[in-house]
């Protein structure tokens, strides 16, 4: 395992629109799980040999000074540049410490991740949510383990990951769905994102976020697109990409608008939120004066 330098552990958000978090910490940098569409790739990141997990030098006791001179109890984003439980951290244990000293300074914590190790956690994720907002966000882009293999290869399943979210709910934690990226000409029709709605609510998912389409920068587009074609040869979808999208950042689905509507219905007719601000007011409701702090 290489070790890079870290100052801080802590960053302070610009604003607290994502899931109402006020920081964001990456104990890891880079990630395994080989997703062909990761944003964490762009040449803007600076992360060399991506593939390769790093740890930050003397990790834990950074975060804890970075804890300790917080006025305000932090409401703490992880996995938002390198998944939390990659397999490292199931000997490391550096997420698990590091939820413990959340725990211990009385902040909250949302946590991202495509790895069912996360409810190996539940236990201090419940002893969390005693005092501060605790908010479990399984990404799962398809419900379609197949299809997951090809473009999540090194990932748990789908179908891992949404038995991991009936632990979390059944556990009492609010816990739900990232559905993001659903990729164009693979992963957006209504039939894909329709079955991980059904999937996630018979897992009891408190919320579905969903964005339709993906995002390519420099750097990141160009494995992207090379990987369309390596993993799914014979489509054209690398000229299919370039035709519908350029050099844009944003590549919407050309069926979002559609997509739109069957899922927000099916999420209704569910109970499901998806709205991040309703998503916000369910995570942070009974915390008394403190949620009031992130939405400052």
């Amino acid at each position: 395992m290489e070790y890079v330098p870290a100052k801080h552990l802590l960053h302070r958000n610009k604003s607290t629109e994502w899931f109402g978090t006020d920081h964001t910490m990456n104990i890891y940098r880079g990630c395994c799980h080989g997703c062909l569409y990761c944003d964490s790739r762009s040449d803007c990141y600076r992360i060399e040999a991506f593939d390769q997990v790093r740890v930050k030098t003397d990790a834990l006791r950074i975060l804890r000074d970075d804890l300790a001179r917080k006025v305000q109890p932090a409401f703490v984003s992880m996995g938002s540049m390198s998944d939390p439980y990659n397999p490292f951290e199931k000997e490391l244990q550096l997420t698990r410490h590091s939820l413990e000293l959340i725990d211990a300074y009385d902040c909250g914590a949302a946590i991202a991740t495509k790895s069912d190790l996360i409810i190996r956690d539940t236990d201090i994720l419940t002893s969390i949510q005693a005092h501060s907002p605790v908010i479990c966000k399984i990404t799962v882009t398809t419900a379609d383990d197949a299809l997951a293999t090809g473009i999540e290869p090194f990932a748990p399943s789908p179908s891992r990951r949404l038995a991991a979210l009936e632990r979390l709910s059944g556990a009492g934690l609010f816990a739900g769905v990232l559905l993001m990226p659903v990729l164009p000409f693979l992963e957006d029709s209504d039939e894909g994102v329709l079955a991980v709605v059904e999937r996630a609510a018979q897992a009891g998912a408190k919320f579905i976020y969903p964005a339709f389409g993906v995002t390519m920068r420099q750097g990141q587009r160009e494995y992207f697109l090379d990987s369309l074609e390596r993993v799914f040869p014979g489509q054209g979808l690398r000229e299919r990409y370039l035709r519908q999208y350029g050099d844009r950042y944003q590549c919407v689905s050309p069926r979002a608008r559609a997509l739109w509507r069957v899922f927000t219905q099916a999420c209704r007719e569910r109970g499901i939120l998806y709205d991040m601000s309703a998503i916000i007011r369910a995570a942070t409701l009974g915390y008394g004066d403190r949620q009031l702090t992130f939405f400052d």
